[in-house]
């Protein structure tokens, strides 16, 4: 039969061959694997939030116990896990750094030493950024760096498109230097300890991380910056980034206009067009929209947002009056006595608009604030956007009043691409804040307590010493991430217990089995980002990482090594905006378009595969 085989097709006699060497198929392999089918067809397609998609995996896995021997209290674990208290408390601890301004300071001292000189902005920040990122959790890190280096941008007239995608990945690449710089190094360090019993210790990959931080800023330096697009113009004022000219118009009511003794409400209700009143100016007093319940006066200057043909239409059958003027720009919308800016605002993954629309969520008088214009995918969308469904990644460019901002600052959902004179800054907690984080890393590095423990008691020091509030505990914390956690550990679980882990690494092996240990592991390390690039990097790490640690250990090869390569693949997503949440932050306030994460991080993603598996080969072996 192979001789057969092999003269129609080489490969069907190799399946062949592998296939006789497979442990039997049994019910719980094809039960579970049905579910990791299903997992993987939810994450890709995002037909539900991947936190509710990973808490549904974890109802399943739990209703089919009699095939995937997990249990209630296995089903469950995933929430004590200390992978998922470790990742919840350094949330928290990394919200006390942010709140301290410090990451602002040091973008406002590299402004003045490097204004003039891209290269060394350009440095500078891929330095910031992936330094930092092994210390606090590369999340909030790139959520801190947007607004400093937009600020930046604009100050020395650089184009933001060229900053932003190196600041995502620097921090990708500087979350692999510890073992806290990135929640996906604390599950990986779980799933070790229990397949391995050997859990990371907090410097175990610092010289490998080091290894790929260089590589990748050594890469982003010399031939990434030439492969960054310039997609938005380098501009200091936002009504001309967002190509606003077009759209806004000042206008007088006059006396006999059929607006007047209407109030705003019932005026922009009859006229139903697409259009906004984005100011009302009455006795030389400026008033921000929202506008509801104020009448129309002959005389009233209003600011609107319509298209041009919309505006003649409205000029000539509400007898509006235009008001002849060169240019309006923001600071037509600073208004101080009321506290009013143009801000942009980015909304992450997890934000809770997504999926709604503008009008849907009553966002005007729900956040006292006015979306002008919407950034998406490069493009700037000006028209029609209260009916848009929004997305992740989304930046909206917003008219805000002060409390406004203030309550955008405050929700983590969200990221202020501006900085704001907040009174909220703790500056004089500095010295707290960093020294509560030192303690917590050196505590666990020097065995004294667990991560887990040390992580818990920065906490607490964090509200003692007035770095955090109370009040601030919460909303500090990435819930999706804490319910992913816990939704695919017995997912993991399951893939073990059933047997489908040991059949994949089986089938894995067979397939490679001519292939020497470390081609073995750039395979794995290759394949995990494949993974990683549509689904989440946590659950890939999950369900990767057993079949890894069978796959070595059919091959003679150091488990320990595959788990590394595993880890590493799924922290360094970079061939998709969707791949790691820092890219779809960068997304919006970039102006990039999906293929340019792929432009600049494929070469960049190749690099560290060779750069990574030929680390671990020198320093730990395979």
């Amino acid at each position: 039969m192979p001789a057969l085989l092999a003269a129609s097709s080489p490969v069907l006699a190799l399946l062949w061959v592998v296939g006789q060497s497979l442990p039997a198929v049994t019910t719980d392999m094809l039960v579970v694997m049905g579910i990791v089918l299903l997992a993987l067809g939810l994450f890709i397609s995002e037909v539900l939030p991947i936190d509710v998609t990973a808490l549904g995996l974890m109802v399943i896995v739990m209703l089919l116990e009699p095939w995937t021997h997990v249990g209630p209290s296995d089903g469950i674990s995933g929430f004590a896990s200390t992978a998922t208290i470790t990742v919840l408390a350094m949330f928290i601890l990394s919200e006390g750094v942010r709140r301290t301004g410090i990451l602002v300071r040091l973008g406002n001292a590299i402004v003045r030493r490097a204004r003039g000189n891209f290269l060394k902005q350009y440095t500078a920040v891929i330095g910031l950024s992936g330094a930092t990122a092994g210390f606090i959790n590369n999340t909030p890190v790139v959520a801190m760096m947007i607004p400093m280096v937009m600020n930046m941008a604009r100050k020395t007239r650089t184009s933001p498109s060229k900053l932003l995608i190196p600041v995502s990945f620097a921090s990708m690449m500087g979350g692999m230097l510890t073992l806290i710089g990135t929640s996906t190094n604390i599950l990986a360090s779980d799933v070790s300890a229990r397949l391995l019993g050997r859990p990371f210790s907090m410097f175990e990959f610092t010289a490998l991380g080091g290894l790929v931080l260089i590589s990748g800023a050594v890469y982003l330096i010399v031939a990434g910056r030439h492969l960054l697009p310039e997609r938005i113009k380098p501009e200091e004022d936002l009504t001309e980034e967002f190509a606003l000219s077009g759209y806004l118009t000042e206008v007088v009511v006059t006396e006999d206009s059929p607006l007047v003794g209407s109030t705003v409400q019932q005026g922009l209700a009859s006229l139903n067009v697409d259009v906004d009143i984005v100011q009302m100016i009455r006795d030389r007093e400026a008033f921000p929209a929202p506008i509801t319940i104020k009448q129309f006066r002959p005389g009233d200057v209003l600011m609107l947002r319509a298209r041009r043909d919309v505006l003649l239409s409205l000029m000539k059958t509400q007898r509006l009056e235009p008001i002849v003027k060169t240019k309006i720009t923001a600071d037509d919308f600073d208004l101080q006595e009321q506290g009013e800016q143009l801000v942009e605002l980015v909304l992450l993954s997890d934000n809770r608009l997504i999926g709604e629309t503008l009008r849907s969520v009553s966002f005007a008088q729900r956040y006292d604030a006015l979306v002008l214009a919407i950034r998406r995918q490069g493009a700037t969308i000006q028209e029609r956007i209260d009916g848009m469904p929004l997305k992740g990644g989304d930046t909206l460019l917003v008219q805000a009043s002060e409390r406004s901002l203030r309550r955008f600052t405050a929700n983590r959902t969200f990221v202020v691409v501006q900085d704001v004179d907040d009174a909220e800054v703790r500056r004089d907690k500095i010295p707290l804040a960093l020294g509560i984080v030192a303690a917590v890393v050196g505590l666990a590095a020097l065995d004294v307590m667990p991560i887990v423990v040390s992580s818990l008691l920065g906490v607490v020091a964090m509200i003692i010493t007035g770095c955090l509030r109370p009040t601030e505990l919460y909303p500090a914390v990435d819930w999706s991430v804490i319910v992913l956690l816990a939704g695919v550990i017995p997912l993991g679980m399951a893939l073990e217990r059933s047997g489908g882990a040991v059949y994949l690494a089986s089938f894995t092996a067979g397939i490679s089995e001519t292939l020497p240990p470390f081609l073995l592991l750039l395979l794995f390390y290759l394949f995990t980002t494949l993974i990683t690039n549509v689904i989440s990097n946590n659950a890939s790490v999950v369900l990767m990482v057993p079949v890894a640690v069978e796959a070595a250990a059919l091959t003679g090869s150091d488990p320990f090594a595959f788990v590394l390569s595993v880890t590493f693949a799924a922290s360094t997503a970079m061939l998709t905006p969707v791949g790691y949440q820092t890219n779809l932050m960068v997304y919006g306030p970039g102006g990039y378009r999906f293929t340019d994460f792929f432009r600049v991080g494929a070469p960049l993603q190749l690099l560290l595969a060779f750069v990574t598996c030929g680390g671990i080969y020198l320093l730990w072996g395979v």
